[in-house]
């Protein structure tokens, strides 16, 4: 049955030709160490929803197949590979190297993170399996379907705040296993270097640099906002540079006391999916996902950009810091299990290195919160909204938005984020 094209990005609605038997073939006969593996049947549908992600194609096959024994087995797999067709987003991310970094992280990086807290005595996933991957001839990767474990995806919906505890626990452990080793093994993380601000082209990307033009247009109509307007005015000849300041800090002007770890990168709630009792509905784990961006940075930058693509309106308002709290004592404690023989971080300068980087928030709240908010009202498809110069413009006057923002906006006067702006 064909998919309902309503509920799917548009390049995600016809599988690529190469995704054939043969292709299939090859993946399990390598997985299962089987070179007699026989494709039975193949059937391919979208993996992901409007609105799931942006970066790369996926997509889901169910597979039916004979082994060299004659047993017939099903799995179902989820494909990702780059984008074929032409426009914004084969544009951006063709030369990138987010296949490489991806692949770094599931062959060596994250099996490693997992070892080094089970050798402590911490069982925590951090990943799930990718039985097949390829630079070459296209840059492939395959994975089992954690649909087939129990876990799913958020739609539809806010994450509650255990679902974000959950995920908060989960990166502060993986942050404190890589702040230790970019201490103690620099080496080992050394190749994962490419930020958002990497991205081939992202210097001419409109996307990227007229968020702030369009922000402050918002803030002379809208009357009770136009008393921020000179602040924003101030920091637009030079935002977006103190904003790729912020992610390349670690590679060209690293900071004496700055905590750096290897960051998630793109750490939203479409990049998580959650596993529940069955029988009490309790969060029982969850699961990150597409590790395109990871790259080593200020330990600030994932918490910032979830708390601009992961929380709710109300968590942003009322349970931020809170939520700041649980993760950064968990770091802490983990950093502790592990013997960590420096100097432990303190909750103090964390929080003073997350002012520091407040044109990270900027731009966070002017480029990508829009963007988050009209997905949640309505079935966009994210290339849309980023492409479509009309389109975009509205999402800076839904009302979501702005209400939004009359909060996040008073929260930075009262902390100062307005004082002595560059």
């Amino acid at each position: 049955m064909a998919p309902n094209t309503e509920s799917y990005n548009e390049d995600e609605l016809e599988a690529p030709s190469w995704l054939d038997f043969q292709f299939f073939k090859d993946v399990l006969s390598a997985h299962e160490n089987d070179d007699q593996v026989e494709i039975i049947d193949i059937q391919i549908t979208p993996a992901t929803a409007k609105g799931d992600h942006y970066a790369s194609i996926m997509f889901r096959a169910a597979v039916e197949y004979k082994s060299r024994k004659g047993d017939k087995s099903f799995k179902s797999l989820i494909i990702k590979t780059m984008p074929e067709q032409d426009g914004h987003k084969k544009q951006m991310l063709s030369e990138s190297h987010i296949f490489d970094t991806e692949i770094n992280m599931y062959s060596t990086i994250l099996p490693k993170f997992e070892q080094i807290l089970l050798e402590v005595g911490d069982k925590t996933k951090l990943h799930g399996p990718c039985i097949y991957y390829s630079l070459k001839p296209r840059q492939v990767m395959v994975f089992n379907d954690l649909l087939e474990q129990g876990y799913t995806v958020l739609r539809d919906r806010e994450p509650t705040f255990e679902e974000v505890r959950c995920a908060y626990l989960k990166l502060a452990k993986w942050h404190a296993v890589s702040y230790k080793l970019n201490k103690e093994q620099p080496e080992i993380l050394k190749d994962l270097s490419y930020s958002l601000f990497d991205l081939p082209k992202i210097d001419e990307d409109k996307f990227f640099l007229n968020g702030m033009n369009i922000f402050i247009k918002m803030l002379d109509a809208v009357p009770d906002l136009t008393e921020y307007k000179p602040y924003f005015e101030k920091i637009l000849p030079h935002y977006v540079q103190r904003c790729r300041d912020t992610l390349k800090e670690y590679r060209q002007n690293p900071q004496e006391n700055a905590f750096y770890v290897l960051c998630h990168g793109d750490f939203h709630v479409k990049n998580l999916m959650f596993k529940y009792n069955k029988e009490d509905g309790t969060i029982e784990d969850c699961m990150l996902l597409d590790f395109q961006m990871s790259n080593v940075g200020p330990m600030p930058n994932d918490i910032l950009y979830s708390i601009y693509q992961m929380l709710s309106p109300e968590q942003r308002q009322n349970q931020r810091d809170e939520l700041i709290y649980i993760y950064f004592s968990t770091f802490t404690d983990t950093l502790k299990k592990l013997n960590f023989e420096g100097e432990l971080p303190t909750l103090v300068e964390f929080r003073k290195q997350i002012f520091r980087h407040k044109y990270y928030e900027f731009f966070l709240l002017v480029t990508f919160l829009p963007v988050m908010t009209a997905m949640k009202g309505a079935n966009f498809e994210i290339s849309k909204m980023i492409e479509d110069r009309e389109l975009r413009l509205g999402l800076y006057y839904n009302e979501a938005y702005l209400e939004d923002v009359r909060n996040i906006l008073k929260r930075y006067l009262y902390l100062g984020y307005f004082d002595d702006l560059e």
